[in-house]
């Protein structure tokens, strides 16, 4: 969209988004919707990499076959990001930017999918997104919302916070196993930082780093790129080569997912292949899994997403100055209404939950408080399509300092709990290191809860404890039961 707008068109545009009302300019949404656009974009390439290189529980990667597709997860999450983005600036009139959530497609990948196909999985998240959808038109997502004590809220995204950056330094080799039974983990190869493609690692964290600090706008963006254009200089000089060669034994010196190998220019741009739209099963999860499982990953999944769209929008229209009299956004329902719409389309598209972006912050900074704004940021999205191939050239140890930086950013929120009052504190410490600790961000958010409720209960104090909650954790009493009732009953 050019800045430079015929009087019929900007008259249009300032009609119908109220630009002048809400004191901008046309120029000021473009601009707006640019600044977001290039702030979140990284999210092109980090969702494939988190969820396009994994297999699930039957062996296959996402879009099925026994090798990744990258460039095709690359290309859905564009467009859902693209679709739904534009979906929000035209309904609800806000300066507000989805994609696919970072920690949700985390959860979706090891905690859902290593137990079910890809298309199962899938089909969870669309059934969340439904029951947000359902919640949201009901008006009980607000009932919902009251339940989780705040300082679990907190706790649960610290947690993932912390999930999420040990992925980052795992897949970039920087923490690794040992052969030995203690240590069970490593700095490196054994214990020492001996490779090019770590140095590409701790070069890019560094320098994503210095950029967040100086807070440049579009800092993990320009991490990967800059780290990946490093890469690329280091594997044409050094020849490093894969860690995983075709037929050949693992080499701990290689580069991981990709060898970053200069694209040729008949392969920069494709037309978009959106075949993963689509390949979800919305019940086939319960034939796999049992029933209450099941029930538990949903409510994990609807529990994460619903908490972290909530804090973004009243946060960014905050900044906006959006926020009415009586300290609600207008047209909270329409915000809601797409946000939920987001969560199902993002597991129909097979790249997991969409949900608002705190990034919009970057847009609205630059003076963005219109859906205009949204509107370019989708339209950058979906051109975006085009050039999803690069996904392709970027490293493991390009990509994990943006996953490294984007934990430290999720988990400074725990200054928000009170960890001298035992009662919280020890509820939201279960809660944010079992996540990395046991790989599993729900049992995490299950030992959270049910710390939380145990205190409470000896403690004299089951009103603080809403009906709502203890239902909750007495589902996560049973998902945690399933083993041992197993080997009880001899059924494991």
């Amino acid at each position: 969209m050019s800045l430079t707008q015929t009087p019929q068109s900007a008259s249009f545009l300032n009609k119908y988004f109220k630009i002048s009302d809400r004191g901008s300019t046309v120029g000021t949404e473009v601009r707006g919707g640019l600044a977001t656009f290039f702030t979140m974009a990284y999210i092109v390439v980090l969702n494939p990499i988190i969820i396009g290189t994994v297999k699930d529980a039957d062996g296959q990667f996402l879009g099925d076959g026994l090798t990744d597709n990258i460039p095709l997860v690359a290309v859905a999450t564009a467009f859902v990001a693209g679709v739904l983005t534009i979906l929000m600036g035209i309904v609800a009139n806000v300066p507000f930017a989805l994609a696919a959530g970072l920690g949700l497609n985390a959860f979706v990948t090891y905690g859902i999918a290593t137990q079910m196909s890809w298309e199962d999985a899938m089909g969870l998240v669309v059934l969340e997104g439904l029951i947000i959808l359902l919640l949201v038109l009901t008006g009980f997502r607000t009932a919902v919302f009251h339940a989780i004590p705040g300082s679990l809220k907190t706790a649960i995204s610290v947690g993932i916070g912390l999930f999420i950056a040990l992925i980052g330094f795992v897949d970039a080799g920087f923490v690794r196993k040992t052969a030995a039974p203690a240590p069970p983990i490593e700095l490196g190869i054994a214990g020492a930082l001996a490779s090019w493609p770590i140095l590409v690692f701790v070069v890019g964290l560094l320098t994503t780093i210095v950029l967040v600090a100086r807070k440049v706008r579009g800092a993990i963006l320009i991490g990967i790129v800059s780290t990946t254009v490093f890469a690329i200089i280091v594997e044409l000089f050094a020849k490093v080569g894969p860690a995983n060669p075709p037929g050949q034994p693992y080499n701990p010196y290689g580069f991981g997912l990709n060898t970053p190998d200069l694209p040729a220019i008949d392969k920069i741009f494709a037309l978009p292949d959106l075949s993963l739209l689509g390949q979800f099963s919305l019940f086939g999860a319960f034939s796999k899994i049992s029933v209450v499982l099941a029930l538990l990953l949903v409510f994990t999944l609807l529990i994460t997403d619903f908490f972290d769209t909530m804090g973004t929008i009243v946060g960014v229209g905050k900044q906006a100055n959006l926020m009415q009299e009586d300290g609600t956004l207008p047209k909270t329902r329409e915000i809601l209404l797409v946000d939920s719409i987001a969560a199902a389309a993002g597991g129909a598209g097979s790249v997991s939950s969409n949900t608002t972006y705190i990034e919009s912050a970057a847009g609205v900074g630059e003076g963005a408080r219109t859906g205009l704004a949204s509107v370019v940021t989708g339209v950058l999205f979906l051109l975006t399509m085009f050039l999803a191939p690069l996904v392709a050239v970027v490293p493991y140890e390009a990509a994990a300092p943006a996953l490294v930086v984007v934990g430290f950013l999720m988990m400074t929120s725990i200054r928000e709990i009170d960890f001298t009052d035992f009662e919280i504190a020890i509820p939201a410490f279960l809660t944010i290191v079992l996540m990395p600790f046991t790989y599993s961000i729900a049992n995490g958010i299950g030992a959270g809860f049910i710390a939380y409720v145990l205190i409470k209960l000896v403690k004299g104090k089951t009103r603080e404890i809403h009906p709502l909650l203890w239902v909750v954790t007495a589902l996560f009493v049973i998902y945690f039961a399933l083993g041992p009732l197993k080997i009880l009953l001899n059924l494991g």
